[in-house]
């Protein structure tokens, strides 16, 4: 069932955009309107430093969580406006002890002016990430390095498969 309303909202949308060839008229049936990103929260513990910092260490082993949520904001003016939150945590372990840990809650406003009600979720939790993402992960990796470790660059992330995974098994119950 999930799999296919996900499936039904990338069709539609699919057809919707081909269907529109006035480029005005696309950007202003496109299914998200961002209206503000930014970081909302952002924390690097670097403990152990200077002695992390050494040369000829062995590579940390790493621990990478990715997290999102989204909240309906009341907004007088824009309907169907919410606020998702694209978390990226990275905790570096070298034997017994920590390297560095760093966290980064990237925020978007958006609206959903023309996506269906039922669809607003999958949107909300696939879409929104994949467009945050890239901003996130640049933050991330200036972060990192920073800290005087070399940027960490995360692969591209799978948000339709995440979003199936989770809430796939939160159907079923």
């Amino acid at each position: 069932m999930l799999e296919a309303v996900v499936g039904n909202f990338v069709n539609e949308s699919m057809i919707m955009t081909e269907e529109k060839t006035n480029p005005e008229q696309a950007a202003q049936n496109l299914p998200v309107v961002v209206h503000a990103q930014y970081v909302k929260d952002l924390s690097f513990e670097n403990p152990q430093a200077p002695n992390s910092l050494r040369a000829g260490q062995e590579p940390p082993q790493m621990d990478i969580n990715i997290s999102m949520d989204a909240a309906k904001l009341e907004e007088d003016n824009i309907e169907n406006l919410y606020e998702v939150a694209l978390k990226l945590s990275a905790r570096a372990n070298r034997k017994d002890s920590v390297a560095f840990i760093a966290e980064v809650e990237y925020g978007m406003t958006v609206s959903l002016p023309n996506v269906p009600e039922k669809h607003h979720h999958p949107v909300l939790m696939i879409e929104v990430p994949r467009l945050a993402f890239p901003f996130a992960r640049q933050v991330l990796a200036d972060i990192t390095q920073q800290g005087g470790f070399p940027p960490l660059l995360l692969n591209p992330v799978d948000f339709h498969k995440m979003y199936l995974d989770q809430f796939a098994e939160a159907e079923k119950n």
